[in-house]
This record gives C-alpha cells, structure tokens and sequence, in this order.
C-alpha cells in the first residue's frame, strides 16, 4: 500500500505519464466533460470533494508550469481565485473564458471532476518539467 502522496491511482497514473505541456483539469460537479476525454469522477456528494483540497493534492505531484482559469472566476468567485493563487504560487496564469475551458477540456489527459459547487470552480493544469 502507498503510504505518502497522492493514493489515488487513477490520477498518479495521469500524472506519471504526463510530459512537457500535457494538461490535466479539476473540475466542478457541473462542468460537461467531452466523451472522448479520460474523466476521474470523485465526486461523492455537495462539496465533498472539494476544488481546493483536489488541488492540493495533485499539486503535490504535479510539477506545474502554467494554469487556465476562466475569467468569470475572478468576477463571480473572487475568494475561490484568490485561495487557487495562493496555491499555485508564481506560476503563469491565462485567463480565457468559460466556453474556452470547456472546449479545451478535449485536449487534457484527464478531467477529475469534484463535488465542488462553486460556481466556475474549473482549471487547466500545463505540466512543466522538474529540470
């Protein structure tokens, strides 16, 4: 048994075969993941899990060189963007709209979707390299 990181097998094996620029999403309970995209449903029921600890936890082995947020989240959920900053450090942010997340979603690894209910409470991680 895995005793430190990330137990989730599904999203380590996402992540352990990503390379330089792949891209992984964290979703809310309502975001339409395309079909042909791989979806890590872990949403259990309201808010549970949330966004934020679902960021958390893949941040813990995701080396991360840049994020797409949705521009409605800094007018709609100010706290929400302001707690993804504080997480995400430094890192590159590119603000696009909500449609354009949806859309891009068809070109991620994976979309783990939460059990979030906060509105546009969706991300795009871009993987960067450890070197």
């Amino acid at each position: 048994m895995k005793k430190t990181g990330l137990l989730n097998s599904s999203i380590s094996e996402v992540i352990s075969k990503m390379g330089h620029t792949d891209s992984i999403a964290i979703g809310d309970c309502g975001l339409p993941i395309p079909e042909e995209t791989r979806r890590i449903d872990l949403a259990l029921v309201k808010n549970i899990p949330t966004f934020i600890d679902t960021l958390k936890a893949v941040l813990m082995e995701l080396e991360l060189e840049e994020v797409e947020i949705a521009k409605e989240t800094l007018e709609v959920s100010p706290n929400l963007y302001e707690e993804i900053k504080k997480l995400i450090g430094n890192v590159k942010i590119r603000f696009v709209s909500h449609s354009e997340i949806k859309e891009s979603l068809k070109n991620c690894k994976a979309v783990i979707r939460t059990g979030e209910q906060t509105p546009y409470a969706n991300i795009i991680l871009k993987s960067g390299v450890v070197f």
